[in-house]
């Protein structure tokens, strides 16, 4: 056989090779990431509500308050755990079935966490088990982000990166609101007894439904030509060791770049749904109906940043969204104890907005910081790294710092993160162009 004709059959063999449609592309990634987020948001609400008289001992309202809470951040341990895990398989194998795993494991701990009995039943097994779940909640978001990311924007036509990778970044908003509005509806049409003795387990037990509906949809994508590619040239072995080999630059870059999308979004969620139910006096169903209406600022910025991110590049927008998370720090410590409700939407959306601005671009940007050999682990490991440090701590250090100094320090945590952020994301050059 001549060379000439092996090319032929190669060149071939490509086009007949089964693609991934925009459409199925766009699906897989939106619907599992919006399940996946479905699943790890109840328990962030459920935090800030139940889960500390549900499961820990009644010391006190306080210290009930902070073991949820640090039972809440145990996930953001995990998820770089998670990521070096499926990092790993799916820089080796492949993305598909590290996708499936992660949405696999993570509806098995959700469920597993609306089934189980409380303190008052099992005593000290219920917190320890309590955690052992949240940790794979962990595991699983650690993987399914990196993956959902890569699904797109390795399959997106070129120019429209930041567009497609887009659809990711929104399932987080998507999830939060289908979230939140199912605790909302309980609240509402529930009495507060019956939610706290049973109630709140529906949106945990729900997740198995949602996730059958994700694995249907994922189970017929076919892996990405630049993955295949890469797999017939030179095959990864270690991935990780590659990576912290190679490319810690760009790794402590995408880490550093993310930590204020974490702590902008847990403040305004978590933290404040806890501060203003228990010390301000709202209503939890009226809260959570103002944190339906703050989300879709968040819902609508996503794409708006995703295509001047494609139009303007995607260093400029996220530093413009930085600089308003800069000024929603400077105005939490006012609009938040002012306890009105006006002042405290006009947060809530404030903070919603700057996530959403902000973090659309990084399902682009992240990816684009490694080659495809060790993308997957890569974007794994800087996605989740930064939720240790701008998420998992955030609810329990805002709870320390109003205690300490008021909310004003609150606000000074902000500000810190994104400050954080914004020399993390002049350090980097504009990845726009990089070649994919």
């Amino acid at each position: 056989m001549t060379l000439d004709t092996a090319l032929a059959e190669e060149s071939a063999a490509e086009r007949a090779r089964p693609a991934n449609s925009p459409r199925k592309v766009i699906a897989a990634s939106l619907i599992g990431t919006t399940i996946e987020f479905y699943d790890f948001y109840i328990f962030a609400t459920a935090a800030a509500l139940v889960i500390g008289p549900a499961f820990f001992p009644s010391e006190s309202p306080g210290v009930q308050t902070l073991a949820a809470f640090m039972s809440f951040g145990i996930a953001f341990v995990a998820r770089p755990v998670g990521s070096v895990l499926f990092g790993h398989f799916g820089d080796l194998l492949g993305r598909k079935s590290t996708l499936v795993a992660s949405l696999l494991l993570m509806g098995v701990a959700t469920v597993g966490i609306g089934l189980l009995p409380g303190y008052a039943s099992i005593g000290v097994a219920a917190p320890i088990l309590l955690c052992v779940l949240r940790f794979c909640q962990g595991l699983g978001i650690g993987g399914e982000w990196g993956g959902a990311a890569l699904l797109v924007t390795e399959n997106a036509p070129k120019g429209r990166r930041a567009w497609f990778g887009m659809f990711p970044q929104l399932g987080p908003s998507l999830g939060f609101l289908l979230a939140n509005g199912m605790f909302l509806v309980l609240l509402l049409g529930m009495s507060s007894e019956s939610f706290m003795a049973w109630g709140w387990r529906i949106p945990f037990l729900v997740s198995a439904v949602l996730v059958f509906l994700g694995l249907y949809v994922r189970v017929s994508l076919v892996e990405s030509e630049a993955f295949l590619r890469e797999q017939a040239r030179e095959p990864v072995r270690a991935p990780l060791k590659e990576l912290l080999r190679d490319h810690r630059r760009p790794l402590l870059q995408g880490t550093f770049a993310m930590v204020a999308c974490y702590a902008i979004f847990y403040i305004t969620t978590v933290f404040t749904l806890n501060h203003a139910t228990s010390q301000l006096g709202f209503d939890r169903g009226g809260f959570l109906a103002m944190l339906c209406v703050a989300i879709v600022f968040m819902a609508l910025a996503t794409p708006v940043s995703a295509l001047a991110c494609d139009r303007f590049g995607r260093r400029p927008v996220i530093v413009s969204g930085l600089c308003f998370t800069l000024l929603t720090g400077l105005v939490l410590g006012s609009l938040v104890a002012s306890g009105s409700t006006p002042s405290m939407l006009l947060f809530l959306c404030m903070g919603l907005l700057a996530m959403g601005w902000i973090f659309a671009p990084m399902g682009a940007l992240l990816p684009e910081l490694f080659p495809v050999r060790v993308r997957y682990t890569g974007a794994c490991a800087a996605y989740n790294l930064a939720g240790i440090l701008g998420a998992s701590l955030a609810p329990y250090a805002a709870q320390w710092l109003v205690g300490w100094g008021g909310l004003q320090w609150v606000g000074g945590y902000v500000v810190g993160m994104a400050l954080l952020s914004l020399v993390a994301i002049l350090s980097i050059g504009e990845t726009r162009d990089r070649a994919f």
